[in-house]
C-alpha cells in the first residue's frame, strides 16, 4: 500500500514514545525528518532504513520527499517532535495530498507534546481548561496572535506558550505578559517554564507572572501560565529512574485544582447561602482586576452579585479602607444607627445582621410629613435649588427625602448614611456636613437616575475625612445600596468568601 505515517516522537526520550511510533520507526523503509530529530530515534533505526534529513524551515521539501517516495511504493514515516498534529507535520502532509491529488494513504500517530511533558515536570498545571499558543509570527500575523492572547487571558485559561522567544523574536513574550496583567491575571499567578523538556540538559523552574523575566526564556523553552485557581505546592521527591524531575530552584510545583477537593458546604450554611457562595466564586473568577484590597473586593462581589453587572468594576469607588473603617466603627460601638433615604433600602438590609451587631436602621421619608422643618440650612441651599418644584405633601421647595435627611441629622448626626434613590437627599447631607451639622461615620452613595445624580456623587466625594463608598455615574439603586450595607456588616467573612451569613 502507498502510505505515509506521520509520527509524533515525543519530546526527546524514547521512554516518552508510544509503542505504535516505535514500531513504525523500526519497520519503515524510509524516514523523513528534521535532522536534529534523528538524534532521538537512532537506537530504533534498522541498518537498512534510509534516512532523509533536512534543515529547519524546510518542511515543504520534507513533505515532497515523503510523497515522491510513497508514490514510488516505499513505506515512509515522517517524524515530528512532540505530537505531529500540534505545530507538526501532519497538517502539511494532508494539505499536500490534496494539492497533488495523490492517492497515498495517511496515518497520524500521536505523540506526547512538549507542553504535556513540561506540565508533568511542573506538577499538574493543566488539569483544568487550557489552551496552547505559539508566539511565532512566521505564518500567523501578530495581530491575530495578540487577539488569541487576550482571549486566553480574559477567559482565565491555563496557557501553554510555544516558541516564546528567539534572537529575532525577543519582545513578544514581554507583550504577552503585559496583556495578561492588563486583563486581570494576578501578579502572583504561578508560572512554570521548562527548557529541553525530556532531553539532556532539562531545567525546570517555577516563578510568578509578576516576576517572570523573558530574558530567562529561549526557543527551547515551554512556558505554562496558571489560571486564577492555580497554586504552588511542595513537589514530590524525585523518583529513581526519573532523575530529571527534581530540578527545581524553589521547592514548589504547580497545581490547577480540578475541583474534587472543593470545601464542602458547612452544615450551618443553608441552600441560599451555598448558592450565594458559588455565585461569588464565579464572579471572582471572572473579575478583570482581582488584585484590589480585600474590603473593596468584598463590596464589589456583592454589587455584581446583586446586579449581574460587571461594569461595577469600573464604577465602584471607595476611599482607601472605607469598608474596614465603617466596620470597625460598628464593632467598637461608635456606630449604632444606619439612616437610609428610602424604605426600599431599609427593606434590603439584613435584619439578622442588624440584630447581631446591635444596629438600628431608620428611614425618615414619612416623618417630615408630620414634622416641622428642622432648623439649619434653608431654601437657598444647593440641594433645595436642585429641585424647585415642591413635592405633594412636602414643605415648600424641598423633596420629601431632603426633609427626611434633615430630620435624621437632627437625631443621628453621626450615623452611617445610605442613599439608593434620591440625589437631592445626598446633596442635602452634603450641605449639612459643610455647615457642621452632620458628622457621618460613613456614607454609601448610590442614588440612581438622570437628574443631579452625577453631581450629588461629585459633591460627596469632596469630603475626604469621611469614609465613602460610591457608585459613580448614573447607576445605583436601593438594591445596590442595601447590598453594600450587608457587605460591610459581614466583612469578617470576606477572607473565607462566605457571604451567606444572616440570610
Amino acid at each position: 500500500m502507498r502510505k505515509i505515517i506521520v509520527a509524533g516522537i515525543g519530546p526527546g526520550s524514547t521512554d516518552d514514545m508510544t509503542a505504535a511510533v516505535k514500531e513504525a520507526i523500526q519497520t519503515a523503509d524510509v524516514i523523513v525528518g528534521y535532522k536534529f530529530y534523528f538524534l532521538f530515534i537512532r537506537q530504533l533505526l534498522s541498518p537498512s532504513t534510509e534516512c532523509i534529513d533536512t534543515g529547519m524551515k524546510r518542511e515543504r521539501e520534507r513533505a515532497e520527499h515523503a510523497f515522491n517516495l510513497a508514490e514510488a511504493g516505499r513505506d515512509v514515516v515522517v517524524i515530528s517532535s512532540g505530537d505531529a498534529g500540534i505545530y507538526g507535520m501532519a497538517s502539511l502532509i494532508y494539505e499536500m495530498r490534496e494539492e497533488r491529488q495523490s492517492d497515498v494513504s495517511i496515518t497520524v500517530l500521536p505523540g506526547i507534546s512538549a507542553f504535556q511533558k513540561a506540565a508533568s515536570l511542573l506538577g499538574a498545571p493543566i488539569s483544568h481548561d487550557f489552551c496552547v499558543i505559539s508566539l511565532s509570527d512566521l505564518m500567523t500575523p501578530w495581530a491575530l496572535i495578540e487577539r488569541r492572547i487576550t482571549a486566553a487571558a480574559t477567559a482565565d485559561f491555563v496557557t501553554a506558550i510555544y516558541n516564546p522567544r528567539s534572537n529575532e523574536r525577543y519582545w513578544q513574550l514581554s507583550r504577552l505578559k503585559e496583556i495578561f496583567l492588563k486583563e486581570g491575571r494576578s501578579k502572583e499567578t504561578p508560572v512554570g517554564y521548562v527548557r529541553q523538556a525530556g532531553r539532556e540538559g532539562q531545567t525546570v523552574k517555577v516563578t510568578t507572572l509578576g516576576e517572570l523575566n523573558p530574558e530567562d526564556i529561549d526557543m527551547l523553552t515551554i512556558v505554562i501560565i496558571g489560571n486564577s485557581q492555580t497554586i504552588e505546592v511542595p513537589p514530590c521527591p524525585p523518583v529513581e529512574g526519573y532523575a530529571m524531575r527534581h530540578d527545581f530552584p524553589h521547592p514548589v510545583a504547580m497545581i490547577t485544582p480540578r475541583g474534587y477537593y472543593t470545601q464542602p458546604t458547612p452544615p450551618t450554611e443553608g441552600l441560599g447561602g451555598h448558592i450565594m457562595t458559588q455565585s461569588f466564586r464565579t464572579i471572582l473568577s471572572e473579575l478583570k482586576h482581582p488584585d484590589i484590597p480585600l474590603d473593596k473586593k468584598w463590596l464589589l462581589l456583592h454589587a455584581i452579585h446583586t446586579t449581574a453587572d460587571f461594569d461595577m468594576e469600573n464604577i465602584l469607588y471607595t476611599d482607601d479602607g472605607a469598608a474596614t473603617k465603617i466596620y470597625e466603627s460598628i464593632k467598637s460601638g461608635r456606630l449604632k444607627t444606619i439612616v437610609t433615604d428610602v424604605t426600599m433600602v431599609t427593606s434590603g438590609i439584613r435584619k439578622a445582621a442588624l440584630a447581631r451587631l446591635g444596629l438600628e436602621v431608620k428611614c425618615y421619608l414619612q416623618a417630615p410629613l408630620q414634622a416641622p422643618l428642622p432648623p439649619g440650612g434653608g431654601l437657598n441651599s444647593a440641594a433645595s435649588q436642585a429641585q424647585p418644584t415642591p413635592p405633594t405633601g412636602g414643605q415648600e421647595g424641598y423633596t420629601r427625602t431632603q426633609l427626611g435627611i434633615r430630620l435624621a441629622v437632627e437625631e443621628h448626626p453621626d450615623a452611617l448614611f445610605v442613599f439608593g434613590n434620591a440625589p437631592t437627599a445626598l446633596m442635602e447631607l452634603c450641605d449639612l456636613i459643610r455647615h457642621g451639622k452632620a458628622h457621618p461615620q460613613g456614607i454609601i452613595a448610590a442614588p440612581v437616575g438622570f437628574v443631579h445624580v452625577k453631581e450629588s456623587k461629585h459633591m460627596v466625594k469632596s469630603f475626604t475625612h469621611i469614609p465613602k463608598i460610591i457608585i459613580e455615574g448614573r447607576k445605583g439603586g436601593s438594591n445596590i445600596a442595601a447590598t453594600l450595607c450587608n457587605a460591610i456588616m459581614t466583612l469578617d467573612d470576606a477572607e473565607q468568601l462566605k457571604p451567606g451569613r444572616d440570610l
